[in-house]
């Protein structure tokens, strides 16, 4: 990891994000957290393992966890689905040595809103950080592919793809199963940032979801990713 500077990370308040980093290697984690600090971030907490990592959590609230997957136990696969549990608001960004089709399913499917490997530069990972912070899912160029194409194999879909869903609705859908942010999509479509969250809002409500990481999941698991 690299250091390097940037714009502040804010959490859209004027107030610097709050990130948790859990890595058991000292080095490793010492180098992500100075990398977030130099670039304005505000790191609430480190761990060195799974169950410190909860408690942690606990009692910092970060809204954004940079986590490795292979921890002491718990496993990031289970911190990632316990801290969601306690706080379906945070983030979870995997930060991983990891490329495995496996790992990064099993990931998403605790509810992991991104997942780098480790070979990412620091200024990767600062702008991963603020987007799974607003909301969007990152990947390592590559990955997204392989999480999409495991998710359409396993998964048969039990509805029609954009069923109960305008035509606007179900192409802003597609792009958001593609992993663009809304800011990308609302220049794409010549919308501004505020329809494509109200059509995003209203796609939610249709299909009874409650945030973008599970519109993700509901996307990827019809294949609405596959039109170009």
């Amino acid at each position: 990891m690299t250091e390097t500077t940037g714009a502040v990370g804010t959490a859209g308040t004027g107030e610097p994000l709050r990130v948790m980093v859990v890595d058991d290697h000292p080095m490793w984690r010492d180098a992500v957290e100075r990398d977030l600090v130099a670039a304005g971030l505000e790191v609430v907490a480190t761990a060195a393992n799974g169950t410190d990592a909860i408690n942690r959590f606990r009692a910092t609230r970060p809204q954004v966890v940079v986590l490795d997957l292979q921890i002491p136990e718990p496993t990031g696969v289970e911190v990632t689905r316990t801290v969601l549990a306690d706080d379906p608001s945070a983030r979870v960004l995997i930060l991983s040595a990891s490329g495995e089709q496996d790992d990064v399913l099993a990931a998403v499917k605790a509810g992991a809103t991104g997942y780098l490997v480790k070979s990412a530069s620091a200024a990767e990972l600062l702008a991963a950080v603020r987007r799974v912070a607003s909301g969007d899912s990152v990947f390592t160029p590559g990955l997204a592919a392989l999480v999409l194409g495991e998710f359409r194999r396993i998964n048969e879909p039990s509805t029609p793809p954009g069923e109960r869903l305008t035509e606007r609705e179900t192409e802003i859908l597609k792009m958001v199963a593609k992993g663009l942010s809304y800011k990308q999509i609302a220049e794409r479509l010549v919308l501004s940032h505020r329809t494509v969250q109200n059509h995003v809002q209203n796609t939610l409500r249709k299909l009874q979801l409650h945030n973008r990481v599970q519109l993700t999941r509901y996307a990827i698991e019809q294949g609405l990713d596959d039109e170009p």
